[in-house]
C-alpha cells in the first residue's frame, strides 16, 4: 500500500463569522494529479491555501511526509506555488526569474543557472533563460512560472487556477503540457479549477467541493460515469435529473417510481427512500430502440451545434418546465419544433441517494 505524501486531517476554517470549510480530510497520494473542482465559494481555494501555509486552519492538521506543517510557513514546508496571475518580476530576465527561489536559499549563481536553465528545458523553454517576461506569451510565461516551481524540487506543487488567464487554444496546450509534464518529474500536483473539462483532462484524483465540504472523489472517470451526489452530478458535467422513490427492494434490485413511470435497476437503496436518477447527456436518446426505456414524449426548444456533436434540449410534453438534455452526432437530423422520445438504456440511468 502507497504511504500518503499528504494528510489533510478534519480540516475546518472560518473568515470571521463565515464558516469555509467544514471537517475537510484529503489524502494525497505520491506522483498523484489531483485536482480540487468546485463553485466559487466551495472552499477548494482555501483548501490550498492551508496547504501551502498561507492560511493556519481554525481547526486539524496538515501532514505532509508525515511532518506536522500545519503552522509551518509557506518558505520552511516542502511546497510550491504557481498563481494565476504568474507573479514574475518584470525587471528580471526569465532566467532570473525562475532562479529566484534558489538564490533566496543560498545556491550560488552558477548552480542555479544550470538548473534554471534545466528547468527551463524541462517546460519547453531552453532558448528564454535571457529574455524579460513582456517579451513572451501569455502561455510561455505560466511556463516559466511553473518552471520556478519546479526547480526547488517541492514535494507538492500547488497550481491556483494557474490557467484562468489564458485563451481556450493556449489553455488546452498547456492542459497537455501540465500533464506531460507532471509524468516527467514525478512531483505530485495539486491543481484548483472550476472548470470541468479541465479536471478531467488533467486529474487521477478527481476531488468535487461544495459548501465547504468534499462531495466526492475519485478517478475522473467514475467521478463523471458514477457520481456520488446529485450535486456531483450536475456539476461534473451535464444530466437530465429525474426525481424518483423507491417502491419495493428485491435482492440487490430496486424498483424506482418516477413521473414517467417505473425502472427496475441493479443499485442499493431503502424502500421508501427518495432518489434521484441521472442520465447523461451522452447516453440520453431520442429514438427509441428494443433496449431502451423511455420517458413520455417531448418538444425541441433548442438545437445547439458544437463541431463533433449537438447539444439537443427538449422540454417534455407530460412535465411543463421539465427539460432532457441530449448529446447527438452532428450529422443527426433535428430541429426546433421537432416532437422526440427521451430514452435511454437502462444501465446508463444512474441512481443518486444523495
Amino acid at each position: 500500500m502507497t504511504e500518503a505524501l499528504v494528510e489533510m486531517k478534519n480540516i475546518s476554517h472560518n473568515f470571521g463569522r463565515v464558516g469555509v470549510l467544514h471537517d475537510v480530510s484529503l489524502t494525497i497520494n505520491p506522483g498523484s494529479y489531483t485536482v480540487l473542482l468546485g463553485p466559487s465559494g466551495s472552499g477548494k481555494t482555501t483548501l490550498l491555501s492551508i496547504l501551502g501555509g498561507f492560511l493556519v486552519p481554525r481547526k486539524g492538521s496538515v501532514l505532509i511526509r508525515g511532518q506536522n506543517c500545519t503552522a509551518m510557513a509557506p518558505a520552511r514546508r516542502p511546497t510550491a506555488t504557481v498563481f494565476q496571475d504568474y507573479a514574475l518580476f518584470p525587471h528580471m530576465s526569465v532566467g532570473n526569474n525562475v532562479g529566484f527561489g534558489l538564490r533566496m536559499k543560498g545556491v550560488i549563481k552558477s548552480e542555479r543557472n544550470r538548473l534554471a536553465q534545466e528547468a527551463l528545458a524541462i517546460v519547453g523553454l531552453s532558448d528564454a533563460f535571457r529574455k524579460k517576461p513582456h517579451q513572451l506569451s501569455g502561455g510561455q510565461r505560466q511556463r516559466v512560472a511553473l518552471a520556478r516551481a519546479l526547480v526547488i524540487k517541492p514535494a507538492v506543487l500547488l497550481l491556483d487556477e494557474p490557467l484562468g488567464a489564458l485563451d481556450l487554444k493556449p489553455r488546452r496546450q498547456m492542459q497537455d503540457e501540465l500533464k506531460t509534464i507532471q509524468k516527467q518529474v514525478g512531483t505530485a500536483f495539486v491543481h484548483v479549477t472550476h472548470d470541468q473539462e479541465e479536471a478531467m483532462a488533467l486529474a487521477d484524483h478527481c476531488v468535487v467541493m461544495n459548501q465547504g465540504r468534499i462531495e466526492d472523489e475519485g478517478t475522473p472517470e467514475r467521478v463523471y460515469a458514477r457520481p456520488a451526489t446529485r450535486f456531483t452530478a450536475a456539476f461534473m458535467g451535464e444530466s437530465t435529473l429525474i426525481p424518483g422513490d423507491v417502491a419495493s427492494v428485491t435482492g440487490n434490485a430496486i424498483l424506482i417510481n418516477t413521473a414517467f413511470g417505473s425502472f427496475p435497476i441493479i443499485a442499493e437503496a431503502a424502500e421508501g427512500a427518495a432518489v434521484t436518477l441521472a442520465v447523461r447527456p451522452e447516453h440520453m436518446r431520442l429514438i427509441r430502440d428494443s433496449r431502451s426505456v423511455t420517458f413520455g414524449t417531448a418538444q425541441v426548444t433548442a438545437v445547439i451545434f458544437q463541431g463533433s456533436f449537438k447539444r439537443v434540449l427538449a422540454e417534455s410534453n407530460s412535465r411543463v418546465g421539465f427539460m432532457f438534455i441530449a448529446r447527438i452526432p452532428a450529422e443527426h437530423d433535428v430541429s426546433v419544433g421537432d416532437t422526440v422520445t427521451p430514452c435511454c438504456h437502462i444501465e446508463d440511468l444512474i441512481v443518486l441517494a444523495k
